[in-house]
This record gives structure tokens, C-alpha cells and sequence, in this order.
């Protein structure tokens, strides 16, 4: 009889017959960039009282939590947090997503007023950042809406930008970035890897 063995995260999936070619951020570099963030969010935004941080699952749930912990140690104000998941507004979902896996989104209240800080750990074409927009906004009306990213890579295929960035790291087409955290049960980091050699 044999032991069924659990499924391979869909994370880890991703980098099946990839290899790490650089060490973007270690635990100590991805700590800093995430604190310049939380500086810049406070230095655009000096009333805490009105934001909300909202993260994209699943990465950017995580990294908005740590980004509310040093608002709060900072600020003494615990900020809203939420998260949002963005399955069904993909613009692939129906194409490249052969099984989509739909979470859930919690939203701590209106966002009617607030000034939104959308939290992601890496923006690339844009299309993951729309998602979240057009998600977003089917949840009320906000005054305006912040994009924080712990990674720019770059080679955007729609107009979007981030306002606060952790690192801008150029890349090519066939790299891939990936964060790892420890909410994963992984060392904080960020890597740069391509496609395995044969």
C-alpha cells in the first residue's frame, strides 16, 4: 500500500526546472527596502487615520502586514488591513488558469473615502495590479489608490506604475523573481532565477 504524498505547493510549482542565478535580497536587504517603503507610505500620507493597506494574495497579504506592524510602531495607529484576491478578474482566468483557485477577500470595512494602499511583492506586466483595481473597486468608491511593490522588474505591458518600490530590478523575458517569506515557512529573500539548462 502506498502512502499518498501531499500535493506540491503551487508556489513551489512555479519553480520546477528553474535555477536561482541571483540572490536579489537577502533577509536583512528585504527588511530595510519593506521599512523605506512604510518611511515613504507615512511621508506621502502624514494622517494615518485614513489609509487602508489592502495585500494581493497571497504574497502581498503578508508583506502588508509587516507593513502595518511598522506604521503602527511608528504611528501608535493601527491602519486597516485587508486583503483581496484577484482570480476571477484575471484577464486569463478562463485561458491559462485550467483549475483557478478562488481565495477569499476581507476588507476591514468601506473603502468609500480612504486613501488605499494596494500591496503586491512583485510587479511585472501590470495585468495582476488591473485585477486587483478592477476587484477593488467593486468594493466601494476610494479617494485614491497607492500601489506599494517590494520588486519592480520592469517590461510592463500595461500604463502602471508603483508609488513606493523596494527594489527596481531589470530583468529579461525568460527570468523569473520570486519573494520567499518566512509567513511560508521559508527564509525572507528574494531571488532572480531562469530556466534550467537542456
Amino acid at each position: 500500500m502506498t502512502t499518498p504524498t501531499a500535493p506540491v505547493p503551487r508556489r513551489r510549482q512555479k519553480l520546477e526546472g528553474l535555477v536561482r542565478t541571483r540572490v536579489v535580497m537577502d533577509e536583512t536587504a528585504l527588511a530595510q527596502a519593506l521599512r523605506r517603503i512604510a518611511d515613504q507610505i507615512l511621508a506621502r500620507n502624514p494622517d494615518p487615520a485614513g489609509l487602508m493597506l489592502v495585500g494581493i494574495r497571497t504574497c502581498g497579504v503578508f508583506l502588508a502586514r509587516r507593513l502595518r506592524q511598522m506604521l503602527r510602531d511608528t504611528t501608535k495607529v493601527d491602519v486597516p488591513l485587508g486583503a483581496i484576491d484577484i482570480t476571477l478578474y484575471r484577464d486569463d482566468v478562463f485561458v491559462g488558469l485550467p483549475r483557478p483557485e478562488v481565495g477569499s477577500t476581507s476588507l476591514p470595512g468601506t473603502i468609500d473615502g480612504r486613501t488605499v494602499v494596494l500591496v503586491d511583492d512583485v510587479l511585472f506586466t501590470g495585468r495582476t495590479i488591473r485585477s486587483a483595481l478592477d476587484a477593488l473597486i467593486d468594493y466601494g468608491r476610494p479617494r485614491c489608490v497607492q500601489l506599494a511593490v517590494l520588486v519592480d522588474r520592469g517590461r510592463r505591458e500595461l500604463p502602471i506604475h508603483a508609488d513606493y518600490i523596494g527594489t527596481q530590478l531589470p530583468t529579461t523575458a525568460d527570468e523569473s523573481v520570486r519573494v520567499s517569506l518566512s509567513e511560508e515557512g521559508e527564509e525572507d529573500g528574494v531571488g532572480l532565477y531562469e530556466k534550467a539548462p537542456g
